[in-house]
């Protein structure tokens, strides 16, 4: 019951018609992975949402309503984005990412872009061709945990210090997060602007078939959002910078998506944006808060390009308090918002414990795959532009809220064997977790194959194809 609540909450966030909430089937109960916190109902949760807002805007299209059914250890075991290539699982850190003692507490180092780590290892005065992780070790023994973690967001690296909850509840940057919802959705613009229609829906057809997404993401949470629109039907063209440094996880996060290059500094490059945003019904974005208005491609500015635009907002912290311009990671809010520690405690661990999965990473994700689906459904009936804003802190905040499982570390993660698939990709073969949400007419697939950026031109393909 718990879940069904929870997706009654999302559901209303969204402004969408209540009869739909008749029309899923959730199965499973926490703890279904090792945690002291509910995270395989955040999972099943967050998936289902999307589902079944991708469902009714196929309703609102004219298709009849379909029943969504989940299990929810396969709806974790998804979150936790196991995969292989060509039969070897890639390490997903760097050598220097993760945890140090410092001399009264603990950081957490995200070093996964290489000028990450080189930036976090110069504050050290300590060089990536030559040092090594007991180096960093030693020199953060003599640093404090907070003056590591100012210090290093001064020079624009990704560093937290870990907190505990009530550490993180007397920050400004919590008490900001505390006073917003867990999705916000908004009209912007003008508000004359009208419904940008999408064609009628045959009933076999995938209910976002015929959408067209701009995924302007990378890493994990915003590629989740334009993965799960593609299972589902969506036109999604992940539109990368040729100098930005991708991880190994587009290869399981690209399925289902055409890849191309821009690179909005060269204003000469404008013109092939346009030319997408033009026909575009979605844009998603993932980069910190200011980012892409400095490049003419802010909320207000892509409204004018395109009025009846819908566009989704990834930030690490939120649009609002002293950290709204950090940057900042699933690992990273998990250590400065208290989950490390918590889940340590419960544990009976002496060193702090992260979460089974990057949950706020992945949750985060299908949240935002639902607010593009839902602001879809409502600017087809009432016109004008939308803007949806989802963070990682508020998705922790959410998370945190959901209560503790007292029985938590009795549980062995579930066997993901029944839920693997191979796919043929341009990485090469792929296994990974199919997709849990299980649709009663149209399921969820992935019809084209991930391939690495820049693959495609900058155009939308013919419709159908």
């Amino acid at each position: 019951m718990l879940a069904n609540a929870l997706l009654a909450d999302i559901w209303a966030l969204g402004g969408l018609a209540p009869q739909a909430l008749g029309h899923v089937d959730l199965q499973g109960a926490d703890p279904v992975l090792p945690s002291s916190f509910a995270v395989g109902t955040a999972a099943q949760t967050s998936i289902a949402a999307a589902a079944l807002a991708a469902c009714e805007l196929g309703h609102v299209r004219g298709q009849s309503r379909q029943t969504v059914r989940m299990d929810m250890a396969h709806a974790a075991l998804e979150c936790v984005g196991w995969f292989s290539i060509n039969g070897q699982v890639l390490d997903a850190w760097d050598t220097f990412s993760g945890l140090y003692a410092c001399a009264d507490g603990w950081v957490r180092v995200h070093a996964n872009f290489a000028h990450h780590r080189d930036g976090a290892l110069a504050l050290l005065g300590l060089s990536s061709a030559t040092a090594q992780r007991e180096d960093v070790q030693r020199i953060l023994r003599t640093w404090k945990a907070l003056d590591f973690e100012q210090a290093a967001a001064e020079r624009g690296m990704v560093v937290s210090a870990l907190r505990s909850f009530a550490e993180w509840d007397a920050h400004p940057q919590a008490q900001a997060v505390a006073t917003q919802p867990l999705i916000t959705l908004e009209r912007i613009g003008d508000g004359d602007a009208p419904a940008l229609p999408l064609p009628t829906l045959e009933a076999h057809q995938r209910p976002l078939t015929g959408l067209r997404v701009l995924d302007l993401t990378r890493i994990v949470a915003g590629p989740v959002a334009g993965r799960t629109l593609a299972a589902h039907g969506a036109d999604v063209l992940l539109v990368n910078a040729p100098h930005l440094p991708n991880v190994n996880l587009i290869a399981e996060n690209s399925r289902g998506k055409l890849s191309c290059h821009i690179d909005l500094r060269d204003k000469n490059q404008h013109k092939a944006m346009d030319g997408l945003l033009s026909q575009a019904d979605v844009w998603v974005q993932g980069y910190r808060p200011g980012g892409l208005e400095a490049l003419g491609y802010g909320p207000a500015a892509l409204a004018e390009k395109r009025p009846g635009i819908v566009i989704v907002s990834l930030s690490a912290y939120g649009e609002q308090g002293p950290w709204a311009q950090r940057r900042g990671f699933d690992s990273l809010v998990q250590a400065a918002t208290g989950f490390n520690l918590a889940e340590a405690e419960a544990a009976g661990s002496a060193q702090p414990k992260a979460l089974p999965m990057q949950i706020l990473d992945h949750a985060s994700g299908y949240l935002m795959a639902f607010a593009a689906s839902a602001a879809k459904a409502r600017q087809l009936q009432e016109g004008g532009s939308w803007h949806a804003r989802v963070s990682l802190a508020q998705t922790a905040h959410w998370l945190r809220g959901l209560g503790r499982v007292a029985s938590g570390f009795s549980v062995a993660a579930p066997d993901q064997q029944p839920y693997l698939e191979t796919y043929a990709s341009g990485f090469g073969t792929l296994v990974a977790v199919r997709h849990s949400a299980q649709l009663s007419r149209t399921p969820a697939l992935w019809s084209r194959p991930s391939v690495p950026p820049g693959t495609h031109a900058p155009v939308w393909p013919p419709a159908g194809q």
